[in-house]
């Protein structure tokens, strides 16, 4: 894979991210709000072990997970801080360093072994697998869910792709 795509890649994750924030903010029933900033904070858990494994250094968190759940504010924000730090930590790399082979440890203490390359498209399939979920979600409470597309995302960023 390309740093290009990468690059474009974690740039449409904090695009999605700021999106879904933005709808999840209208949501006034607790309980369909707390499944949502859940399954959020995962993903946010997830992003920052995986930062900790592109680093080299212990994460600290013990599952995939917190026992308490953040207020949705308090974790916007902290989305957005991983978000900018993946994206400025794609533009720092090169080919060579998205082939290193890293080993860490699973918060289950297996054992692992990825490239830079997979560790990224990891962060970038599974919070898009789970803000799916997210959306789902908010559709079974009669809410639509934004648009999280690639395809949105490019044209919105770049308007002259629908120039014919």
């Amino acid at each position: 894979m390309s740093l290009s795509i990468l690059k474009s890649l974690f740039d449409y994750k904090a695009w999605a991210n700021v999106e879904l924030f933005q709808v999840l903010a209208t949501v006034r029933a607790e309980s369909d709000l707390h499944a949502a900033i859940r399954i959020m904070n995962h993903i946010y858990v997830v992003d920052r072990i995986f930062r900790a494994h592109l680093l080299g250094e212990p994460h600290g968190y013990e599952a995939t997970n917190t026992k308490a759940t953040p207020a949705l504010e308090e974790l916007r924000s902290a989305v957005a801080q991983t978000d900018t730090w993946y994206k400025q930590h794609v533009a720092s790399l090169d080919e060579a360093s998205l082939a290193e082979k890293l080993r860490f440890t699973f918060t289950d203490g297996d054992s692992g072994l990825m490239s830079r390359e997979e560790m990224l498209m990891h962060v970038i399939t599974h919070g898009g697998y789970h803000r799916g979920n997210v959306g789902q979600l908010l559709k079974n409470v009669s809410i639509a869910p934004p648009r999280d597309l690639l395809t949105k995302f490019l044209h919105a960023s770049e308007p002259q792709r629908r120039l014919l």
